[in-house]
């Protein structure tokens, strides 16, 4: 059995007994005990009463951060020509086509997100098993397949986030790091409850939003009250 550090033993204690506090608690709480050497991130998981194997109950979209993520994204684009062009003067990490393909079929994924023109998404459609797991797939319902090429990169470099539930019902995402201010993570964490509350599926039935958690990078979770966190 892995021995627990000091730190880590600390932390469990400050947590213990604590549940369902407001998001201004859970942030301080989280921000307090997020002490690594290296600014870790903040992380939201939401516990929804959906089965994402029925078409009716997926829940998925995207939403901007009010205050961005603090995370640098990668952006990939499948283009060619101007399309290919405007990508890069967007900003755009990596650019290509069949060449891109291959260098993904070998194993460099070093993106975090992938954007595709329409004319692209046959050859994209190869990469399926690949990108898929990863929940990098380009699709048309979160604004990753289109021509505007231009803002999709903007807006995955601007604090954009997506956001799919897994076969739990789970929903997670960073909100931000622990050097944002209390206050803007806490404007982060309610802008995103609010888009996945938003994107609840005409199949839902009974509570949508179970449970709220926020963690960071290496600490506890503690779980939010979920009327704090919705507003209501």
């Amino acid at each position: 059995m892995a021995k627990i550090g000091k730190r880590t033993r600390a932390a469990r204690e400050t947590f213990a007994g604590k549940a369902n506090l407001s998001v201004e608690e859970a942030v301080a709480l989280v921000k307090n005990a997020a002490n690594a050497k290296f600014d870790e991130t903040i992380e939201i998981a939401l516990n929804l009463g959906v089965d994402p194997r029925h078409a009716d109950q997926m829940v998925r979209g995207n939403v901007t951060l009010p205050n961005g993520t603090g995370k640098d994204m990668r952006v990939a684009v499948f283009a060619r020509g101007p399309k290919a062009d405007e990508a890069k003067e967007a900003g755009a990490d990596i650019v290509g086509a069949e060449d891109l393909m291959e260098a993904i079929q070998g194993g460099e994924i070093n993106f975090d997100r992938c954007i595709a023109t329409p004319d692209m998404m046959p050859i994209v459609g190869r990469l399926g098993k690949i990108l898929g797991p990863r929940n990098l797939m380009p699709n048309p319902k979160v604004g990753t397949v289109t021509m505007d090429v231009k803002a999709a990169v903007e807006a995955a470099k601007g604090g954009e986030v997506q956001f799919k539930a897994e076969k739990a019902g789970v929903v997670h995402a960073g909100v931000g790091k622990a050097s944002f201010d209390a206050g803007k993570l806490a404007e982060n964490i309610r802008a995103f409850v609010d888009a996945v509350q938003k994107a609840k599926p005409a199949g839902a039935k009974g509570t949508y939003m179970k449970k709220v958690s926020l963690t960071s990078t290496m600490g506890p979770g503690v779980s939010v009250d979920v009327a704090s966190a919705t507003g209501n």
